[in-house]
Order: structure tokens, then C-alpha cells, then sequence
């Protein structure tokens, strides 16, 4: 009976096992994309018929990912979703993590005190095509000037901050984020933080996938959805355990993390809601001219097979 019994609980487990949908999801270190660690390593994926594996993948090189079918979803900035459509990398946004309140931002070495005062001069960002880049063009062009007017040396957010802090020749200013715009803060001798996403509200980022993915796991893309937003719960619920789960992804003790997420909003449900009514395709059609303007991309994709809603319900 004892051995039956076992059978039975061991084919149920396999059973269970093999409903589980598999996917891979690229990401980075960022703040803001953290509830998806936490929704993996606190079970929350799991408990909603998920078997998710995170890559950590540059921005620049994450759309290669999901165009080579090493990854089927991602999380990334809402303009570089219209990039990677203008570019022939067909992906669908599902829903909203999160907005940057100051987590994004524009570091400047002493003596420089206003964003006019860098022409001419070189900054470090990421490369065309990425988060950081784009926030250098939109800021830029809110101050009457484009890229051309500076040199961009391509650095990642973590080496350009270091650059910045360790006062490197040739460096004038760094666009970086969080948590490393932190380390940035707390060294004010090395450079002061000029402009963030306070000044210049441009920087949200989404979850997408592939339309092959979405077309073939509806219900895996509402898993998806729904474990985000229980994580989002979570970090209410439990601040102290997630803000511990999330730090160690990226080296940070609880407290170092609680600190760095203070800079972004994570944005839940009715968030979601009220952000994909609009202000999505407002943003990303402003977006889209500025990554035309700055020749990232040389058309503008289908602006309305940018995101599907039907999984935030």
C-alpha cells in the first residue's frame, strides 16, 4: 500500500512537473526588473506552472538572444521594444514593470553645470540602441542638442560609473543607473549627478515575448503576468526577505537594495491598467521619432502590434 501510494504521489509529481511551461527570460542587473528574480527564487513562477530560467544579458545584445530563440521573453525599455520591431526582431510587450523616479541619470565631473556645457565634450553610455543611450539623445534634445554635439565612448552602466569614480581621463560625464548611480552618489568628490529621470521622466520598462511564444502559451504569458504582480505583493507584504532575495542577485545586502529601489516605482495591476491605455503609445511614438532622428532605426514599426493587454485582466 505504502509503495502504491508512493507511485502515485511520484507520477503526480511528474505529472505536475511536465506542465510546467519552460522558458528563458534576459534581463540585467537592474533595479527595476528585480521582482522577476524575486518571482523565481521565492517559487512564485513555479507555483504558477512556470519553469523560467534568467539570463543576464546586456541590453545591447539582448534582442540577438531572443532572435536566435535563446531566450523567448525579456524585460528592456519601452522605446528599445520599438528599435528591436524597427530592426526585425518581432517582439509583443505584456505588461509594465516599472518607472524610473531618479534611478536613471546623467553623472558630470566638477565644473560642469549645465547640460549646454558638454558640447563638445565626451560622455560614456551605453551603445545606440540601449537604455542609456537613448536617455543621453532625449536629454540632449531637450536642451537643443543631439549626439552629434558630444563624443560617445560606448561603456556599460557599471564601467561608466567606475569611470566616473575612479576619475578617468577623457571621461567628462557617464549616463548610468541603479544601484550604480548609487555608488556614484555616495562619492560626490568624483562627480555630481546632473540630470535623472526626475527632470527627464523617459526611462519604463516592460516585459516582452516573441509572438510565437505568446501565440503558442497564452496561459504561460498570464502566468507571467499574474507572478509579477505577486511579487510586487510580495515586497509590500514582506519588504525585509525581498529586499534580501532581490540584493543578492546583484551583490547587495538588503539594506544596499532597499536603498537603490527607492529611485523606481514597480508598477502593479491597476498601474498597469491605467499606463497601457495611453501614456504607452504616447511615449512610444515620441520614442520612435527620436530613434529616427538619431538614424537608430530607419522606419518606424507597426506602432499598434507593439503590446498585447489581454494578460493584465
Amino acid at each position: 500500500m505504502k509503495k502504491l501510494l508512493a507511485l502515485s504521489l511520484v507520477a503526480l509529481a511528474c505529472a505536475s512537473h511536465a506542465q510546467e511551461t519552460k522558458l528563458a527570460v534576459g534581463i540585467s542587473g537592474w533595479t527595476g526588473f528585480a521582482p522577476l528574480t524575486l518571482a523565481k527564487e521565492a517559487g512564485i513562477f513555479k507555483k504558477n506552472g512556470l519553469d523560467v530560467s534568467i539570463k543576464k544579458i546586456p541590453q545591447k545584445d539582448r534582442h540577438l538572444a531572443i532572435a536566435s530563440g535563446d531566450v523567448q521573453c525579456a524585460a528592456t525599455t519601452v522605446e528599445t521594444w520599438v528599435a528591436w520591431n524597427a530592426n526585425g526582431v518581432a517582439t509583443t510587450q505584456i505588461f509594465q514593470l516599472d518607472k524610473s523616479y531618479g534611478a536613471d541619470g546623467m553623472v558630470v565631473k566638477p565644473g560642469i553645470a549645465k547640460i549646454t556645457d558638454l558640447k563638445g565634450k565626451t560622455v560614456a553610455a551605453s551603445a545606440p540602441g540601449t537604455s542609456p543611450y537613448f536617455a543621453l539623445a532625449w536629454i540632449l534634445k531637450k536642451n537643443g542638442m543631439s549626439t552629434k554635439d558630444v563624443k560617445v565612448v560606448n561603456l556599460e552602466p557599471q564601467a561608466a560609473a567606475n569611470a566616473m569614480i575612479a576619475g578617468t581621463d577623457g571621461v567628462d560625464a557617464a549616463m548610468t543607473y541603479e544601484p550604480y548611480l548609487g555608488a556614484v552618489r555616495a562619492k560626490p568628490e568624483a562627480g555630481k549627478i546632473i540630470a535623472t529621470t526626475l527632470d527627464y521622466p523617459m526611462v519604463m520598462d516592460t516585459f516582452g515575448c516573441t509572438p510565437k511564444f505568446l501565440s503558442e502559451n497564452p496561459k504561460a504569458a498570464k502566468a507571467l503576468a499574474d507572478s509579477y504582480f505577486e511579487a510586487v505583493e510580495m515586497i509590500q507584504k514582506d519588504p525585509k526577505k525581498s529586499f534580501e532575495i532581490m540584493g543578492a542577485d546583484v551583490k547587495q545586502t538588503g539594506e544596499q537594495f532597499e536603498a537603490s529601489q527607492k529611485y523606481l516605482r514597480w508598477q502593479d495591476r491597476a498601474a498597469n491598467q491605467k499606463f497601457f491605455s495611453g501614456e504607452h503609445a504616447a511615449f512610444s511614438k515620441e520614442a520612435g521619432d527620436l530613434l529616427l532622428e538619431a538614424g537608430i532605426i530607419k522606419a518606424l514599426p507597426d506602432m499598434g502590434k507593439l503590446a498585447d493587454t489581454r494578460f493584465l485582466k
